[in-house]
């Protein structure tokens, strides 16, 4: 038996190489800093939405248990990554065993492909509370709606299933040095020692299809609004739908646009280490940023519901 047939690794850290255009010091503190106040960012908007829910009854209702659970995927999103980029940055820790790798890819990945699934269901909620306001409140219950949030879930842990086994299943024998700033599923599948094609075509197939079949029905349900939209009498309830449908749409263009722009990366020669990190980065960082804002300045009730639970605190600080 030679050993490219064993399926045991021999390797049993990674060393990430970050930005390897920016290796200084300065380039480092500058990133961190960036970095972590980003973070303080995502968790203190995406909180805020949350403790908003929470707080206010009126708004416990569909749309906004899936705007709350977008929040919490925001969070979750972040967390797997940025904590462990800033500890590299800031302390220099390199070092990741390989367990911690492969769970952070998978984490990342899954987390991602529930959002995605998410982002479909709140194009779903809408298509229904447009095209049949009727029966929107038949249809579109809580105790069912989270149940397809769990399927969302489920679904989004289920599908890197298949590329984490391919890739466990390979022989890592050599090169350990992860050129990202964290463990991301190409970047450590190419330093095995073994030919990566399968592994390669597999996870494009799995990654393209969990954002662009949801891509493709959230354009279908749009369309469909769009034309229910137009035959509105009122200007007025006109501008309320396309609001709504366009706070939306910015959140999906911004993430799965981002997310395959990412993947795209890796299969262009030539293309720039550093410019792909960077891209993948603001992938993770971008949408979970830009969601709380979104949803707090486009979306009135969540926006009047915060003002209020601000003033109501400050009369009463306990």
């Amino acid at each position: 038996m030679t050993n490219t047939s064993l399926t045991t690794s021999l390797v049993e850290q990674f060393i990430v190489v970050g930005f390897p255009g920016f290796q200084d010091h300065e380039s480092k503190l500058l990133f961190s800093v960036i970095f972590l106040i980003v973070y303080l960012l995502i968790c203190l908007g995406n909180l805020s939405i949350l403790a908003t829910f929470f707080l206010d009854e009126s708004l416990h209702k569909p749309m906004y248990v899936l705007i709350s659970t977008l929040a919490v995927l925001d969070i979750t999103y972040s967390s797997v990554t940025i904590p462990r980029m800033l500890t590299f940055l800031m302390f220099d820790a390199r070092v990741i065993s390989f367990v911690a790798c492969f769970a952070q890819l998978f984490l990342f990945h899954a987390v991602g492909s529930s959002q995605s699934l998410l982002l479909m269901l709140m194009a779903y909620d809408r298509l229904v509370a447009i095209c049949n306001p009727l029966l929107y409140p038949t249809i579109m219950t809580n105790r069912v709606i989270l149940k397809q949030i769990t399927w969302c879930w489920l679904g989004g842990f289920i599908t890197p299933l298949i590329p984490l086994i391919l890739a466990v299943r390979l022989p890592f024998c050599g090169p350990n040095k992860v050129m990202h700033l964290y463990c991301d599923h190409t970047s450590v599948v190419r330093l095995a020692c073994a030919d990566i094609l399968v592994n390669s075509i597999v996870t494009l197939t799995i990654a393209m299809s969990i954002m662009f079949i949801p891509l493709t029905y959230i354009v279908y349900s749009y369309i469909r609004i769009i034309k229910s939209v137009l035959k509105i009498a009122s200007s007025e309830g006109r501008v309320k739908a396309f609001s709504t449908c366009g706070t939306h749409l910015v959140v999906i263009f911004i993430f799965i646009f981002t997310a395959a722009g990412v993947y795209i990366s890796y299969r262009i020669p030539g293309a720039s280490e550093d410019v792909r990190i960077m891209a993948a980065v603001l992938q993770n960082i971008i949408p979970p940023l830009l969601n709380p804002l979104i949803y707090c300045l486009r979306t009135k009730e969540i926006r009047d519901s915060f003002v209020k639970i601000v003033k109501w605190y400050k009369i009463f600080p306990w």
